[in-house]
């Protein structure tokens, strides 16, 4: 799950997902739900979710991103709960579009795990750049609603020593600021090319089911290991990268870690359920 500013978007939604929004309290106002692929680990606990939404009164839509069949499985939801209080509004991913929200988008990108599978590059909107206050006063500018306007990209006027001059954006804003960068693989072997969007994320939450020693079995069965994970935050360019998937046959994470280190020099995460990752701007 992801919040960012009022939205609340899920990515993916496992049999006990509902259980896991009632413990940390999160409450049940998803925007969107994103589903990677169709195995049932990832999409089964859309059925009780969308039920609980309706006992609860929503009555706003609800969008869901799928791969193909997802109008299929929307159309057995509403069949299944006829009379649910809201509408289901379904759409298909395609590799590399952008969803539009506001402030942000989300663009999905074809993974490996075999079959038709997707992972997601949630990615904000480029910030302006900071605003020179001392600059803007030697312009002329009073401090004031002129800053404001300025800061909102509008050219302004002002009198100085009986003489009109204007000051545009440009010359009180500095560059523009990049915005926040999460990416979610969902499950996938390790990709053999990125998308040129993928680089420089402020997060990787990447599948890492096994350590490097079960590299091969990794391979038959779609999925990455630790060191794998490691080497595509390191091309990508990631800022943390959140090791997630871990085979429950582990009982420790000690040579995820350490095979993980062996690639990556960053800060590597290993969230348990539950767990809230704060991301802040770079600056």
């Amino acid at each position: 799950m992801i919040r960012r500013g009022s939205d609340t978007l899920l990515f993916d939604c496992g049999e006990g997902a509902q259980q896991q929004m009632m413990r940390v309290r999160t409450g049940f106002t998803v925007d969107a739900i994103f589903i990677s692929h169709w195995h049932a680990d990832h999409y089964l606990g859309i059925f009780g979710l969308l039920e609980t939404m309706g006992f609860n009164g929503r009555r706003d839509p609800i969008r869901l991103y799928g791969p193909r069949r997802i109008h299929e499985i929307v159309s057995i939801i509403r069949q299944l709960n006829q009379r649910l209080s809201f509408p289901i509004e379904a759409y298909e991913l395609s590799d590399g579009e952008e969803i539009l929200f506001d402030g942000y988008q989300v663009i999905p990108f074809a993974t490996r795990h075999g079959c038709e599978s997707f992972g997601f590059i949630l990615v904000e909107d480029v910030r302006p750049g900071r605003f020179d206050r001392e600059e803007a006063i030697s312009l002329g500018i009073p401090p004031g609603p002129l800053f404001g306007r300025l800061q909102r990209g509008e050219t302004v006027t002002v009198t100085t020593c009986g003489e009109e001059k204007i000051v545009t954006p440009d010359q009180v804003m500095g560059s523009p600021r990049p915005g926040r960068k999460v990416i979610y693989t969902g499950d996938t072997r390790p990709l053999r090319e990125w998308p040129d969007t993928a680089s420089g994320s402020d997060l990787l939450i990447h599948d890492a089911t096994f350590d490097d020693q079960e590299r091969e079995r990794a391979d038959e069965v779609f999925h990455s290991t630790a060191g794998q994970a490691a080497i595509a935050a390191v091309e990508t360019g990631a800022a943390r990268l959140a090791l997630v998937h871990i085979s429950s046959r582990y009982t420790s994470t000690a040579n995820h870690i350490q095979d993980a280190k062996r690639h990556y020099q960053g800060e590597i995460l290993f969230p348990n359920d539950c767990t809230m990752i704060e991301i802040p701007f770079r600056d």
